[in-house]
């Protein structure tokens, strides 16, 4: 004989308003927490002004991320200064893993990327449940998302592959590049620069000569003028360098001293101390290759106008915003600020960049996005912002979409 029983739903009302807050909780799990990113860049030495600003950039966005966004979080920057050298990078790394971070991000110098990328990935294995992400903002050699690719690395800016197909695409179609001279820092970014530059340009336009080609030491050479002087003997009419910081700013006072009359192709024309050059004049145009300028719309305005208010200074690492618009979505898809979920989302985002929608190729987690060509030119009612102060700034000449910009990977990641 079957038995029936009758359940008081008044029993069920407090394990299901129990339940209820158990899901409510998970849900917003990571709502009010504080997500400590480790900062590791040269904030002393010759590079010191980039990294001061960069360090800046990444704590003036995250105060406004942290007013309001979708997963509930606050961001704060902690600063560790490597020198600009691999050996101190890995020291920084292991001092923010002590203090409990478990975030990083560090951008100038492809071979403090690579120590860090290393490290991060022994580190994770030795350490399950202190996992450490890696975000990689500036550091652009190819490699790093090849055959040294790794699953905890994310790099936010375009590779030194994608910046070379799309300005080589820009100079093919130019008559007056007949004679290039190449000049670059002798470590793998530079190097990675010359031999790209070659390989893509002998392709689209086989009739142009590289007529010089200068591997210098990084952050060493205080007088460019022996450069120069080889370069104007060349008789080039163009000079692409991957230079950056103080090796670019010295470079472009060289060539004004010396009445270099040539056209500059650029990776970094716009980063601290080189638009005060470049404001002196040069010979010829100033172009640079870059996933932001002067007058994107938006976002980007609002923030350099802000951020002049602020520091005046200029804002134009604009993979501060995207890092922290790609971990903000992440987080608020994975309910949760552990690296291990976070990182399992970011593979394949799409996101609202400052651009618009940009994706973390899941592939390599190389960020697929769009770059521009822009030109150094004086400031003008459609493009007011003045950069350093100078009544200058870079203007866009053509942009080129994220499919044409994309190169493809050989990556092939080890999932954990």
């Amino acid at each position: 004989m079957a038995h029936r029983f009758r359940i008081n739903p008044r029993l069920l009302a407090v394990p299901l308003a129990a339940s209820m807050a158990v899901l409510a909780g998970a849900a917003f799990a990571q709502a009010g927490q504080t997500v400590k990113i480790g900062f590791i860049d040269p904030l002393s030495g010759p590079f010191a002004n980039v990294g001061q600003n960069q360090l800046k950039s990444w704590q003036f966005v995250a105060e406004d991320f942290s007013k309001k966004n979708a997963a509930g979080v606050k961001f704060e920057f902690v600063p560790f200064d490597n020198k600009g050298s691999p050996q101190e990078s890995l020291n920084s790394l292991k001092a923010a893993i002590d203090q409990g971070i478990r975030y990083v991000t560090q951008g100038n110098g492809s071979g403090a990327a690579a120590a860090i990328s290393d490290a991060v990935q022994k580190h994770n294995e030795r350490n399950p449940g202190k996992e450490v992400v890696y975000l990689n903002y500036a550091a652009v050699d190819p490699s790093l998302t090849n055959e040294k690719c790794s699953y905890w690395h994310f790099r936010l800016d375009a590779d030194t592959s994608m910046k070379m197909e799309a300005l080589t695409s820009f100079m093919k179609d130019l008559p007056e590049v007949k004679n290039v001279y190449l000049i670059n820092q002798n470590y793998s970014h530079g190097q990675q620069v010359s031999r790209y530059f070659k390989d893509t340009i002998a392709r689209k336009r086989p009739d142009v000569k590289v007529v010089g080609d200068d591997l210098h030491p990084l952050g060493q050479v205080k007088d460019f003028a022996p450069f120069v002087a080889k370069i104007k003997a060349s008789g080039a009419d163009s000079v692409v360098t991957g230079n950056w910081g103080q090796d670019l700013t010295l470079l472009i006072k060289a060539a004004k001293d010396s009445g270099l009359n040539a056209n500059f192709y650029t990776y970094y024309a716009g980063v601290s101390g080189t638009p005060t050059a470049l404001a002196a004049g040069v010979g010829g145009n100033v172009r640079a290759v870059s996933y932001i300028h002067n007058s994107v719309p938006g976002v980007v305005q609002r923030l350099q106008t802000d951020f002049k208010k602020k520091f005046d200074d200029d804002w134009y690492t604009g993979a501060t915003y995207n890092g922290l618009a790609m971990l903000v979505e992440a987080m608020a898809k994975a309910k949760s600020v552990d690296p291990v979920k976070v990182a399992a989302v970011m593979g394949g985002l799409r996101f609202q960049g400052f651009q618009g929608e940009v994706e973390m190729r899941k592939s390599d987690h190389q960020l697929q996005q769009g770059l521009f060509i822009s030109e150094w030119r004086k400031a003008d009612a459609k493009n007011p912002y003045s950069v350093e102060n100078t009544g200058f700034n870079f203007q866009q000449v053509k942009a080129i979409p994220a499919y044409v910009a994309s190169t493809p990977t050989s990556c092939q990641m080890k999932r954990p």
